[in-house]
């Protein structure tokens, strides 16, 4: 009997020691640098943001697992070390990394190739960055635009989504929830939006809907037209998409 009762004992005692030795999330760093081809040195303010994202769905924004700015950056090549938790990182994923380089909030260069890599292996990563060329005034830039219709998507929250074309080929705004960012091309008629990156907020399901259907929409665009203070956009078919207002 007794030797029963020693052997109870020890039982929850084994329990507590096979739980305690799981091994918990460890931090890894990501090396590389930053360059580009241009035969001009950056400004004392310029500064240079690398990012970690996966980039797993063509149709949602891009997640940001890890970042470091550097400013003033210096000059190229510019060497960055990205920390994250080895927990984020999911198997069958992509996983990309993002650079730009900015002065005094104008970008000036950014990678506009995919850099895909495997966020755990040991493997240190050089990114070509491109000037960003400047584009001439145009009717869509600069004007603050405010989202009124979705196709396919009824009842449009309060807090609607806006969007910003800038002259640097760049695109941010406001979703119902999140603020967003991408790259904007612009040809005649033609013009496409390129993966959208965003914040991860969460917010209650109706905005988060709509938000979704948004990224969704703005992924398919390859058209617009502007009519006054109205904006559409559109798919390669002419279906119209979005609707924005000035």
């Amino acid at each position: 009997m007794l030797k029963k009762l020693i052997l109870l004992g020890l039982a929850p005692v084994a329990g507590v020691m096979m739980t305690t030795a799981s091994s918990p999330a460890a931090e890894v760093t990501l090396k590389g640098d930053v360059f580009y081809r241009e035969r001009i040195a950056l400004p004392e303010n310029a500064a240079l943001s690398v990012q970690l994202a996966d980039v797993s769905l063509a149709d949602a924004p891009a997640v940001v697992i890890g970042e470091q700015e550097i400013s003033p950056a210096g000059q190229v090549p510019v060497k960055f070390e990205i920390k994250f938790d080895d927990s984020a990182i999911r198997p069958n994923m992509t996983y990309a990394l993002q650079a730009r380089i900015a002065v005094d909030g104008e970008l000036w260069f950014i990678n506009d190739t995919h850099h895909g890599v495997d966020p755990l292996a040991k493997d240190e990563h050089s990114i070509l960055v491109k000037r960003v060329a400047r584009q001439s005034n145009h009717p869509l830039q600069n004007v603050d635009w405010r989202l009124i219709f979705i196709d396919g998507f009824e009842g449009l929250p309060e807090r609607a989504a806006t969007l910003t074309i800038g002259d640097d080929g760049r695109a941010h705004g406001k979703g119902p929830c999140n603020g967003y960012f991408g790259g904007v091309k612009i040809d005649g008629e033609r013009i496409s939006v390129g993966q959208v990156g965003a914040t991860q907020m969460a917010c209650e399901p109706k905005l988060m809907q709509a938000e979704h259907a948004y990224f969704q929409s703005l992924a398919k665009v390859e058209n617009y037209k502007l009519d006054g203070d109205t904006l559409t956009f559109s798919d390669a078919d002419g279906k119209e998409l979005l609707r924005f207002s000035r």
